[in-house]
């Protein structure tokens, strides 16, 4: 996973730049083992980087985890908006980014985990998933695709979903994740008000190429 700049002209500012990935990328490893608990000098050693660069970066640890986590929401976020921006159906845009997302989870496990890891803050942020999930829900909405009382209620059911769905094919390897992610979405599509038969062909559709776009974008 890399980090979502553009990439500067000036070698001092290309070797900043290579620093900062260095150490995003080897917090985003430990997140995804579940080992926060570290000194800054393993980190640093993680990242093959001198201690002293660290602090040019980052003034403590927490500030460098919540920047690897950001990191890869967003980073998650743009491969969901790349690939549903040829569509126009906010319920089609919707059920595609839910199903691409449970395929997400075996095909980048380290973003999946490091996501996962950050679960219970994303629901208020105004990044990331929960946000795109809000913003799709409410064009639903506003377009008469979907019924919802209550949008803050109802992210709370899809955001619930989408996390323990993860964790699900994390501890059940041999489940089929295309077929749990569909099913998941379907359920979903129902729940926000679309109809059965027309939330089942929604989630029949072809889906496009995501295993080529994350090697395109060096996201693992």
């Amino acid at each position: 996973m890399i980090d979502r700049v553009t990439v500067p002209q000036n070698r001092l500012e290309r070797r900043k730049l290579r620093t900062r990935t260095a150490l995003i990328s080897a917090a985003q490893s430990l997140l995804a083992a579940g080992n926060q608990n570290v000194p800054v000098l393993q980190i640093t050693q993680l990242a093959d980087v001198g201690m002293g660069s660290f602090y040019n970066h980052f003034e403590t640890k927490e500030q460098l985890f919540e920047a690897a986590v950001d990191n890869a929401l967003e980073a998650l976020g743009d491969v969901l908006d790349a690939l549903t921006d040829h569509l126009t159906d906010p319920a089609e845009i919707f059920a595609q980014s839910l199903r691409l997302t449970g395929r997400l989870h075996r095909l980048a496990p380290k973003m999946s985990k490091v996501v996962l890891s950050a679960a219970p803050g994303q629901m208020s942020s105004d990044r990331g998933l929960a946000a795109r999930a809000r913003r799709d829900l409410a064009s639903g909405i506003e377009a008469g695709r979907f019924s919802i009382p209550d949008l803050d209620l109802t992210l709370v059911v899809v955001s619930g979903a989408v996390v323990f769905l993860g964790q699900l094919l994390h501890d059940q390897p041999d489940r089929d994740d295309a077929a749990a992610s569909d099913r998941i979405t379907e359920d979903l599509l129902r729940f926000v008000g679309v109809p059965d038969e027309e939330a089942r062909a929604i989630c029949a559709q072809p889906l496009p190429d995501l295993q080529q776009l994350l090697a395109d974008t060096a996201i693992c």
